[in-house]
């Protein structure tokens, strides 16, 4: 049972080392919306979204004042929209209607984001799934707040390299179609390998196909909580250090727990997940890359980040399980460049590389994560990029993500601005050596033999 007494032992994380719940996400199953009749489907989504989640965000808000826990987003996560849609729309144009009705819901009940424009492919295409993704660029330059994923690759299907070359082209085409504002379009498209059905946080929530009707999941963000814990243990070794970061992690895992339940009871919607992510913002002091830095780098990007962050990780997850028996999502350690002021510093002073952060997702929770590069990288190059992210994550057997920014105008030196909790972010130099022809091969990559398990 959760007591006053820890709600209480939150109040100076949260006043003063930027503990915060991220976001609520109500889960919304609209596989009963399906209908040939675009008309029809469209307003079967928007009646049933506004239906069960008009009452998310006043929600969110009484949690807020009844405990002093800031919730910074309300969201909504439905059924990926290429499984929805299809029997209804025979071209791009008709999804793009899809994403406006879902812009002007999301706005109707007055979250934040919807995710879940969304394609499943990591072993082929079906006609609506690939006309989805040939919506995407359209979609995103003429919604606020609709995010878009699609999942490429997994651990038993292999890596459908086909999307991949299609889907470097369709970042592409994203950062042209919003170019006034620094291509911000592509801040909302997320590209993954085993993308999970629970995530909570966005660009790349979605409502998976074997989740109940509607859902309540919490993610929960606290790096300056743990780098101010951990400057208890300079100069102690990796045993009390891990000590230090578990419990740690432990007390903020309780918070969204006891926010998930009283939500969960308000809505009458059951809990789904906890997701533990130290997920940072561009707040001094709420930083991954300071977590990082406090155990003893110089810099991010030094020898030694890696086995640095796989111990974050493995200890966040490890105090996080302990506080909940549902923790689900992404939960462990998000990387973002342009979310990060440690990251961005990094960059600038040359101590962080792609190469070296491409290393570091090996061992994060999710992958390649807001990262503006040039705006005459070739869509190849750029699926090169998802490719090897891709790999990884198939090899690993974990979710690993890419969510790069072409900034269409800027190079190597300048710097995108995004806003908001998206931040900003110098553009990165990407290896220009051509990848060509091996992205213009096409067909799968088989899965890894330890694939093979049933």
């Amino acid at each position: 049972m959760i007591n006053i007494m820890e709600v209480v032992e939150t109040n100076k994380m949260i006043e003063q080392e930027n503990l915060d719940v991220r976001t609520i996400t109500l889960g919304i199953s609209l596989l009963d919306c399906c209908d040939a009749n675009l008309d029809n489907l469209n307003k079967n989504i928007f009646d049933k979204i506004t239906r069960v989640a008009k009452d998310l965000v006043k929600t969110g808000m009484d949690i807020e004042k009844q405990y002093g826990i800031p919730i910074v987003n309300k969201r909504i996560s439905i059924t990926p929209i290429a499984i929805i849609g299809e029997s209804a729309c025979k071209s791009p144009e008709d999804y793009v209607t899809i994403a406006k009705t879902l812009d002007a819901a999301a706005k109707e009940v007055g979250v934040n984001f919807i995710g879940g424009y969304s394609a499943l492919v990591s072993k082929g295409m079906t006609v609506g799934d690939k006309n989805l993704i040939l919506s995407i660029p359209e979609a995103l330059s003429i919604t606020d707040r609709v995010c878009s994923s699609v999942n490429l690759g997994s651990t038993k299907t292999g890596i459908n390299m086909d999307a991949v070359k299609l889907m470097g082209e369709i970042v592409k085409e994203t950062a042209e179609k919003t170019k006034e504002i620094d291509s911000l379009g592509c801040a909302k498209l997320v590209i993954f390998c085993n993308a999970p059905d629970d995530n909570p946080f966005m660009a790349g929530a979605f409502h998976g196909v074997t989740e109940a009707d509607a859902i309540i999941n919490v993610g929960v963000s606290g790096p300056g909580v743990v780098k101010k814990a951990i400057e208890t243990a300079r100069g102690k070794d990796f045993g009390e250090l891990c000590e230090i970061i578990k419990k740690t992690a432990f007390k903020i895992t309780r918070v969204g727990q006891l926010v998930a339940q009283e939500a969960s009871k308000a809505l009458n919607i059951p809990f789904g997940i906890i997701d533990l992510s130290l997920a940072p913002t561009p707040a001094i002091g709420d930083s991954i890359a300071e977590i990082l830095e406090e155990m003893g780098l110089e810099r991010v990007g030094a020898p030694g980040t890696t086995a640095a962050l796989a111990l974050l990780n493995d200890q966040v997850k490890k105090g996080g399980v302990m506080a909940s028996s549902y923790v689900g999502g992404l939960s462990g350690a998000f990387i973002p460049v342009s979310e990060d002021q440690g990251m961005i510093d990094a960059v600038i002073a040359g101590a962080l590389t792609l190469e070296k952060l491409e290393a570091m997702t090996c061992v994060c929770s999710v992958g390649l994560d807001m990262i503006a590069i040039p705006g005459d990288t070739k869509a190849t190059t750029i699926s090169g990029i998802i490719a090897d992210e891709m790999a990884i994550g198939m090899i690993n057997q974990k979710t690993t993500a890419v969510r790069l920014i072409p900034v269409v105008g800027k190079t190597v030196g300048d710097v995108a601005q995004f806003g908001g909790l998206l931040g900003y972010a110098p553009l990165m130099k990407v290896n220009e050596f051509s990848c060509d022809d091996f992205i213009n091969r096409g067909g799968r990559i088989p899965a890894p033999i330890h694939s093979f398990k049933n």
